[in-house]
């Protein structure tokens, strides 16, 4: 059914007058609804220091739309907001998440705050993550010679990947910093300009999120000179590089922690949370993980606070990083009745303001980020919950093998109208600013990969990555998946990158991920519009990304369906992830979008009015 009869309202600049505003502004909010809906008046509802207010709209009629448009005051520093719509006796409240005709409390309200944007590099750029160990061997790593915790393997040889293997963690392949500044070309055939790695620092394990120092690069990778010569290179391509780092734990043999366990005298033992009989918390009950505690101010001070913690360092050179993926953000500062997660939040993303003019700073939060990314504290999140997880339902293969991420049981199939429900939900807790510069996962070296999740059908993988690349959001593609690597859990997910079988390689696949950054590289409304949802059934759906620089039509469709109308002009067709494809023609009724006989996403772009 047509969606695009409802009153609608994102926080894109159609409906914004500044996403970004300072306390004490006043920023014009609009509100769409048709000429033919009897809306006799709609108020923009604010919250004025936690008291609902009301304020009224004006209406403008231009053909067969109605703008509605008030005066928001921005005297909170997160302003929550939402329109109630009057139709004679009958009244709907449109909030983040739809059109509801009851009362509801505020957490999907609208919510604009006034602090810094993102950076426009990182919403405008795509991601590409690299997990060094397994994406590709330079010759200088011939030479290192392996630790006494790892198995070395070669570079074709399978992948331990069950939790209860001993092997999974210390299997090393042998992958360098080399290996990727040596395939930069890769990164910029599959149209990313943004290189993310997994962690850098020494660590007894693969993964090295159990870090042993954070005052150098591992010398496995090829130490300090091997991440300068990565990062020198990817600068002068003109594009950014970002870190990873734990701020919630570190590993056993971290040069903090053992000296805390040794003497409990020691000044960096309040870095961790000791009991008296020399226990202390871990990570997820993982004792090689030991977690760190924030509510210290002498461990704030060392990890997150000013130039010389381990965040403002590598923000200078040599290492140069342009922000950082903060792992496990969520748990990061909380344990039991503490909670300074935000103020760990804000202070690693003020060091990083006061080090670089634009950086980014991206929490990893698998659940509800909701409140953790709408002020002063991580730009924005791995949205797995608001985006990857929505993607697999829709397009999950009941019998794929691939393992649930965060749940018992795998994600259910559900049908477009659960889905586009969910993607509603999400962006209206979250918000618009948080959604568009959180990143659209389809997998990634903690998940299964979309390709395994889909049954292993590439054109089924192809609808993935176009919703990725269309959706509001930065794209973050794991190596490999433009290849259409494989893998049943986040273990599995980290194989190697098969730079000796290129014949191997879905060449279709990869061409439709370049085309679909390219594409979003050259239209805004895929980097800055809005979202408004035109049609959903079963197995389609349809949205559309709009803009004052061109607005297009987005069609995804899991298996072959039907034709529908749609109430707007003449289309221009520019993308289609399986060959075919043609303009739309616009009747008396709109346009017909055709029928398919199978997977596919198409993109139009529309006549302006």
């Amino acid at each position: 059914m047509s969606l695009l009869h409802l009153p609608h309202h994102d926080g894109s600049p159609l409906y914004v007058g500044d996403e970004a505003p300072t306390l004490g502004d006043t920023v014009t909010v609009r509100v769409r609804t048709r000429a033919d809906d009897p809306v006799d008046a709609v108020w923009l509802r604010t919250t004025y220091d936690a008291e609902p207010v009301f304020h009224p709209m004006t209406a403008t009629t231009e053909g067969d739309t109605v703008w509605w448009e008030g005066a928001l005051p921005v005297h909170n520093p997160v302003t929550h907001y939402r329109f109630l719509v009057v139709r004679g006796d009958d009244q709907d409240w449109l909030t983040g998440a739809g059109i509801v005709g009851h009362d509801l409390p505020d957490a999907a309200d609208f919510r604009l705050a006034a602090y810094p944007a993102a950076p426009d590099w990182g919403r405008d750029g795509v991601v590409y993550q690299v997990f060094p160990d397994r994406f590709a061997r330079s010759a200088a790593a011939d030479g290192r010679p392996s630790p006494d915790w790892a198995l070395p393997a070669e570079w074709d040889e399978e992948v331990a990947f069950e939790p209860d293997d001993p092997r999974t963690p210390m299997q090393l392949f042998g992958g360098d910093l080399d290996g990727l500044t040596e395939h930069l070309d890769h990164v910029a055939e599959v149209g990313a300009d943004i290189v993310y790695t997994t962690p850098v620092f020494p660590g007894e394990s693969n993964h090295r999120y159990n870090a042993t120092t954070f005052t150098e690069v591992d010398p496995l990778l090829g130490g300090d000179e091997a991440y300068d010569r990565l990062s020198t290179a990817v600068h002068e391509r003109g594009w950014r590089i970002l870190g990873d780092l734990t701020t919630n734990h570190t590993g056993d043999t971290h040069e903090w922690f053992l000296a805390a366990a040794d003497d409990p005298l020691d000044p960096r033992r309040t870095y961790y949370y000791f009991g008296d009989d020399g226990t202390y918390a871990c990570w997820m009950g993982h004792g090689t993980l030991p977690k760190i505690n924030h509510a210290d101010p002498d461990l704030r001070a060392a990890m997150v606070e000013g130039p010389d913690s381990v965040v403002g360092r590598w923000l200078r050179p040599p290492y140069d990083v342009d922000g950082w993926r903060i792992d496990v953000a969520n748990m990061t500062g909380r344990l039991g009745p503490i909670d300074v997660a935000h103020d760990v939040a804000r202070a690693a993303r003020a060091t990083a303001a006061e080090l670089r003019e634009d950086p980014w700073v991206i929490g990893e939060h698998n659940h509800d980020a909701t409140g953790d990314v709408d002020g002063d504290g991580w730009h924005g999140t791995m949205n797995y919950s608001g985006f990857s997880w929505p993607v697999w339902s829709w397009l999950r293969d009941p019998s794929s093998p691939a393992r649930a991420f965060g749940r018992p049981v795998p994600v259910p199939r559900r049908d477009g109208t659960a889905v586009v429900d969910t993607f509603r939900a999400w962006q209206g807790t979250l918000g618009w600013r948080a959604t568009a510069n959180s990143w659209n996962i389809l997998g990634s070296h903690d998940s299964a990969r979309i390709r395994t999740v889909v049954g292993g059908e590439a054109a089924v993988h192809r609808v993935a990555a176009g919703l990725q690349f269309t959706m509001p959001g930065v794209p973050m593609v794991f190596a490999g998946d433009e290849l259409g690597l494989e893998g049943v859990n986040g273990e599995d997910a980290r194989r190697t990158m098969p730079w000796a079988s290129r014949d191997s390689w879905d060449r279709a696949t990869l061409t439709t991920y370049a085309d679909l950054a390219r594409l979003r590289r050259a239209r805004p409304a895929l980097r800055r519009g809005g979202l408004r949802w035109a049609h959903v059934d079963t197995d389609t759906i349809a949205y559309l990304r709009e803009h004052e620089a061109g607005s297009l039509l987005v069609v995804a469709r899991r298996a072959a369906g039907p034709a529908f109308d749609l109430p707007v002009g003449a289309a221009e067709y520019l993308f289609g992830s399986e060959p075919g494809g043609a303009d739309l023609a616009p009747g008396p009724d709109g346009v017909r979008v055709p029928g398919a006989d199978g997977p596919r996403l198409d993109v139009w772009a529309l006549a302006t009015e």
